[in-house]
């Protein structure tokens, strides 16, 4: 039989309950556990979520060594990751998609490229021409017309190792190759628009919920040949090629239920109240489908 990790996702009237909750993970996902964090304390004024943003690579080692019982991060577990974890415990932790998001290309705002395919950012972004690309593409006169602007080497700008957003990048615009070295890396993504948005020249690798007027997120080509932009029903539906999932991973043994607070927070987080806070955060809730109580295999 399963074990169900929610009772229900009705937020009605709570019963006393209380503690501290530990959370340590992604930083792409900061804002939002924060604000998660915020609405059960309004709810729960005894429940209290104290989160660590040391990057999604952090998550998996706070579990295996027993400090956190909630990962948030913003790309899968790596299979290495996930035996750690088993080799620790025994079985594997409980994965949950909380929210939608998306990874995406941005330019500077009035850089008139018009789109990428997966090739093109691959040549553009690694040495190894694993996505099928011909050559590595260096100058934006090998994506534009020599009279359009602009012109000249092309300033790359991405997240750094710790990131969830680095390795995704680099398994799906990558194919899994290799970054060049000369990338710009920054610690979160609203540094890399701050700096992508300060330089004409430049282009870079950013979660969707810190885009801003600054710079401008380039349609992908998917396999069809369609130029997608990235929108609330692209990212929801996976149309938009570098869609991705949220998770929340927990270390919950078989044929056990949570303690109440964390329990509190699970059933938040699938309630229409967390996934209004998640649009809030500028992410994308999850489909309708995926808003039930997940009912997880011991």
């Amino acid at each position: 039989m399963g074990v169900l990790l929610c009772s229900t996702v009705a937020w009605g009237q709570p019963a006393p309950v209380s503690g501290t909750l530990g959370a340590v993970g992604s930083d792409t996902m900061a804002g939002l556990m924060l604000r998660w964090g915020e609405a059960l304390n309004h709810r729960y004024p005894d429940i209290t979520l104290q989160f660590q943003a040391g990057g999604s690579a952090s998550a998996p080692t706070a579990l295996v060594a027993g400090t956190t019982r909630f990962g948030p991060m913003s790309r899968p577990m790596t299979d290495t990751e996930r035996q750690q974890f088993i080799e620790r415990y025994g079985y594997p932790p409980r994965e949950l998609s909380v929210a939608r998001d998306a990874l995406l290309l941005v330019v500077h705002r009035h850089n008139p490229l018009a789109s990428l395919t997966r090739e093109q950012a691959d040549a553009i972004f690694s040495t190894t021409l694993a996505c099928g690309g011909q050559q590595p593409i260096r100058r934006w006169e090998e994506l534009l017309p020599v009279a359009q602007w602009p012109y000249g080497k092309i300033a790359l700008h991405g997240r750094n190792l710790a990131s969830g957003t680095h390795g995704l990048f680099l398994d799906r615009a990558l194919c899994n190759g290799q970054f060049r070295r000369d990338i710009s890396e920054h610690p979160g993504s609203s540094a890399v628009i701050a700096a992508v948005g300060e330089s004409p020249n430049a282009m870079g690798y950013a979660g969707y919920n810190h885009v801003n007027a600054m710079v401008r997120a380039l349609p992908l080509i998917d396999e069809a040949g369609r130029a997608i932009r990235p929108t609330v029903s692209t990212i929801q539906d996976g149309t938009y090629p570098l869609s991705r999932n949220l998770y929340l991973y927990v270390n919950l043994p078989p044929g056990e239920t949570l303690p109440p607070a964390e329990q509190a927070f699970i059933e938040l987080i699938f309630s229409d109240e967390g996934q209004q806070i998640v649009r809030a955060a500028g992410f994308v809730p999850l489909p309708q489908a995926l808003r039930q109580p997940p009912l997880l295999a011991p």
